[in-house]
Order: C-alpha cells, then structure tokens, then sequence
C-alpha cells in the first residue's frame, strides 16, 4: 500500500484539532447558566403576575421609605388638624364640606371628617408604620424559625422533642385572641396603668408578640426538612471530616433550606400586615394619632356612610398590597420548586 501524503494527512489534523478546541458544556460559563438560582430566575422572569406584582410590592416599599421626603415635597404632615385652621374646610356637622371627602388640587385625597386632618399623608405614614412593623416582625420570626428548627433537627433525641412539644402548643393556641388578652399584660410590664404607653413601646410588644408566637410554623417546616437531610450522604462525609456541628449546619444544611425559608418568609409578611392591621382596628396595637393602616380603617368605619374616601384609599391600599404580595409568593415557590406549580 501506498502511504499518505501529508497533504492528504492535513486536513484530518486540522479537524480533530478543530473538535478539541470546541467549547465544553462544563465550561463556567455553562455552569452559570444551569445554575438553580439563574433557572429560577428565568422562571420568574416569564411568569407575568409575579413579575407585575414584584413592581407593585415595590412601589409600596419605596413609599414607606420615602414617606417624610413625599410628605415635605406635599407641603402637608398627617398629624395637623387643618380644620381648626381652616374652619371652611368642614360643614356643620363635621364632614369634609368639598366633593368626594374634600378632594382638591391642595387636598388630593381629601381630609378626615371631625378632625381635618390630611388624607394623603396619613396614608403614606400608616404605610410606613404597617410595613416596618411587618417587616421586623417577620425577619425576627424566620430567624428564630430558622435557628430553633434546624437546632432541632440536627440534635434529635431529647431536644427534638422537647422543641417538638413547644411548637405543638404554640400551634394550638388561638393566636388572635390571645393577642388581644396578652398586649395589656406586655403593656402593664414597663408601663404603670395611669400612664400613657408611648408609640415605641407599642411597636415593640407588637413585634415582639408577633415573632414570639409566629415562630413556630417555620420552625416545625425546617426540622422536618433537616430530619430527612442530616441522614444524606453528604452530611456522613462532613462528619467523617471532622467537622464541627456548627460548619454542618451552616455550611452543608443551610443551602439546602434556602428555598422553603424564602417561601414563607414571602407568605409570613402579608399574614402580618393584615393581623398588625386587625390589631390596631381592635384597640390593641398601634392607636390614633399615630398613622396605622388598622387605625385608618378604624377610623373610617365611624363614618363610612356619610364619607366613604377616608375608609375607601386605606381599605384599597391594604388590599392591594397583601394581593400583591400573596401573588410574589406563589410566583417565587414556583419559580424555586416547579414540582409545586399546578
């Protein structure tokens, strides 16, 4: 036979050098983009309501963050009664005397009835005031849900009952009611009853009474989620390493639980919003003149058949809200568990 020319030889070196330089699907770059957290992200990106209630969510939040700046630009502040500077602003009996609850270009979501106080910014501080307590609310309760349910789930044995046994009794507890019976008892701890329990103090015990008793649900999700876990392969090697209790949980246990905690964390601060809002419309968390969604509404049930718009723009808002947030919730768990999408 006769042997190859190189010539002839040329081009099958040139395409298995071709084929060697081809990029590998094991590239970093490759990986990126398979990454869990760039995949959910893509699933939220094409899922339209949660898309355009993350917009809305948001739009709240930069309210309540900038509600001294909107109010100062506004020229108004929620706590003058601008009636009894204006005595016009009022009829005879009370009401706003303009159109539509006393909505004007000065006035743009009118004025309280008795009081004529400014609407629009009552508004944007009770968003501010339902959201900060809402949202330290929920942050201390995934916290200590997180910190007592992989705790126990890790140990087992004693501990894991003991916790066990806690959250069962937490978790049958009527949590409304018994806020409305244990506020009064935090009150009277730093406050003497013939004294008038400053705002802070209210914003505490709420937040407090809403961590303490809210833990619980969060809690028991985790530790079953870390019961199934701690048996995994990967958790025996970390042992066999030597690694401390402590590096497991947070080093091979924690991003493994990432998404259940995001979930409820997202569906918690809603649930929170509306109870901070009930309490108040009860009498038992935050109280008129400080601005509150709960007191608003409060408020505005004493006159909604002669002057809807002060009950109708905190009703709204407050809906609006939890809807929205509701809808990012059920868009973020099936963005980072699709087997729970329907």
């Amino acid at each position: 036979m006769t042997p190859p020319t190189p010539s002839a030889a040329a081009p099958l070196e040139a395409t298995d050098e071709s084929i060697d330089k081809s990029p590998s699907p094991s590239t970093p770059k490759g990986n990126e983009s398979r990454s869990p957290g760039r995949l959910a992200w893509n699933r939220f990106k094409r899922d339209r309501t949660g898309v355009i209630s993350a917009y809305v969510v948001i739009f709240f939040f930069l309210i309540a963050i900038c509600a001294p700046l909107i109010a100062k630009l506004y020229g108004k502040d929620p706590y003058t009664t601008y009636a009894s500077e204006r005595p016009e602003l009022l009829n005879a009996f009370a009401y706003p005397a303009g159109p539509n609850g006393g909505m004007s270009s000065e006035f743009w979501f009118g004025v309280e009835p008795q009081l004529g106080r400014d609407v629009f910014t009552f508004l944007l501080y009770a968003i501010r005031t339902s959201l900060g307590i809402a949202v330290a609310a929920t942050l201390i309760t995934v916290l200590l849900g997180v910190v007592i349910g992989t705790t126990a789930g890790y140990l087992g044995g004693k501990t894991d009952y003991f916790v066990g046994r806690v959250i069962d009794i937490l978790l049958s507890f009527p949590s409304t009611l018994f806020f409305i019976a244990f506020m009064p008892v935090v009150f009277g701890l730093f406050v003497a009853p013939d004294e008038n329990i400053p705002t802070s103090l209210r914003a505490a015990a709420l937040i407090i009474v809403l961590s303490a008793f809210g833990w619980a649900s969060i809690a028991r999700l985790l530790r079953g989620q870390v019961l199934g876990l701690r048996e995994r392969e990967f958790v025996e090697a970390a042992k066999v390493t030597g690694a401390s209790p402590r590096r497991i949980v947070f080093k091979e246990l924690l991003p493994n639980l990432w998404t259940p905690i995001i979930i409820q964390a997202t569906l918690m601060l809603p649930a929170y919003v509306t109870a901070e809002a009930g309490l108040a419309f009860l009498g038992v968390g935050m109280i008129d003149p400080t601005p509150d969604w709960g007191v608003m509404i409060a408020r505005g049930a004493q006159f909604y058949t002669e002057d809807l718009t002060f009950m109708l723009f905190p009703g709204m808002s407050m809906v609006i809200f939890v809807l929205a947030f509701n809808l990012l919730g059920d868009s973020v768990r099936d963005a980072l568990d699709p087997k729970s999408k329907r």
